[in-house]
């Protein structure tokens, strides 16, 4: 018998709100996190704006010594982290510390950490690199300064999925709770990489929106005039815990985790594959580990990243998967307000699908005017709505063709 895994906590550091809270009220509401970038000069860069964090400060929550060590993306690791513990109630004491673990991914790690350290080398040669260069900066150590700071002597990892990597983790530690290797995991996935090489980097690739002109309108998934995603950073953690370890210490529930599915496209480095397979077969596969009918899923939180060929090619397998059903079925992206958070955006986009189960209140895709042939579903348009499902799908896609998607259920005894 396999055993059950409900969520317990939600932690959230997004260009919309650095909590649940401010970032969920956010939402709703269908504000952007776009603006221009401060953290550097863009005067000769093609795209000037990101979702960057905002009036976000490390000193709140670590001392000052304890923050120098550390790299951005582990600053929001621990900030979402102390927020879905404080939210769980989850203590951690000798008698379970051993049973409760840490799969925190990335799909960078501290970007800033690389470009300043390699600046201080050029400049002034190897002396000058700091020795916490490398804790700063590898993909890790967000897990790893969060099992320290909550004393998770549990499973202790991390993956990098690129875009896929925050709900690996999460379905990844699903599936240790499930075969009994932990009874609780804190996980998801955190990244800060809206850097000069990062963005510069991706906009060679002509992966970015170029619309300087207005940056809250960049992010359009399923528009027609899409022309790029909006790079994003932050953190999104939930704690999922084995149904009677829940249970036995009176835990609120938010959902249960029902399924989870992988796949691999084998067809590009970066473009999505055209017919749609990888996504497909990565949603089958999650609905069959389920137990349910395609049927039974009422929202999916698209991965819906605002380039011209992911948004086609994901409705399409959308398609595929589902039937004429797809066309009764609930779609929105929130990257269309948070923009698109690389590695974190899976554990960032898990918390916005269960709380739309608890809420019963659906996110929208804000910035659609201009209807695609190409994508032509229920994109919950520009406003949120208020509607009660028993299930809901969350989509990620990697780089690499690496995909992952995770089903949410209502939790009932």
């Amino acid at each position: 018998m396999k055993r059950r895994v409900v969520v317990t906590g939600l932690g959230l550091v997004t260009p919309c709100g650095n909590d649940v809270a401010s970032t969920w009220a956010a939402l709703l509401r269908g504000d952007s996190g776009a603006d221009y970038i401060k953290k550097f000069d863009t005067e000769k860069f093609s795209v000037k704006f990101a979702c960057e964090i905002k009036n976000f400060d490390p000193l709140n929550f670590l001392e000052k010594k304890e923050a120098r060590r550390m790299g951005a993306f582990t600053h929001f690791a621990i900030a979402a982290s102390d927020e879905a513990m404080k939210h769980s109630g989850l203590k951690v004491d000798d008698s379970n510390a051993e049973m409760i673990g840490t799969y925190i991914s990335s799909g960078i790690g501290d970007f800033w950490a690389i470009e300043r350290e390699h600046d201080k080398l050029l400049a002034g040669g190897p002396d000058r690199v700091s020795p916490f260069f490398i804790p700063q900066s590898i993909v890790n150590l967000a897990a790893g300064n969060v099992s320290i700071r909550h004393g998770l002597k549990g499973p202790n990892t991390a993956t990098a999925t690129a875009c896929a990597a925050g709900a690996h983790a999460i379905g990844d530690s699903f599936r240790i709770i499930e075969r009994g290797d932990a009874d609780a995991m804190v996980c998801g996935g955190a990244e800060s990489a809206i850097t000069p090489m990062s963005v510069a980097g991706f906009a060679s690739m002509r992966a970015l929106s170029t619309r300087n002109d207005d940056p809250t309108k960049a992010s359009r998934p399923f528009d027609a005039e899409r022309d790029g995603f909006v790079i994003g950073e932050g953190a999104g953690i939930i704690i999922l815990e084995e149904l009677e370890f829940a249970k036995a210490r009176g835990a609120k529930i938010y959902a249960e985790i029902a399924g989870y599915g992988m796949s691999g496209d084998a067809f590009h480095i970066t473009a999505p594959d055209e017919t749609g397979s990888g996504p497909m077969r990565v949603m089958q596969k999650a609905i069959k580990d389920a137990g349910i009918t395609p049927e039974q899923i009422g929202y999916i939180n698209a991965h819906g990243t605002s380039t011209p060929y992911n948004d086609k090619f994901e409705t399409l397998a959308i398609k595929k998967t589902f039937g004429d059903y797809a066309y009764k079925l609930a779609v929105s992206s929130t990257k269309s307000m948070t923009g698109h958070a690389l590695g974190a955006a899976g554990g960032i986009e898990a918390v916005f699908s269960i709380l739309a189960l608890h809420e019963n209140v659906l996110p929208p895709t804000i910035n659609y005017e201009f209807p695609d042939p190409d994508c032509d579903l229920d994109y919950i348009v520009n406003e949120a709505r208020h509607q009660a499902v028993e299930y809901v799908l969350s989509n990620s896609f990697g780089f690499g063709g690496t995909n992952a998607c995770l089903i949410f259920k209502r939790y009932a005894e």
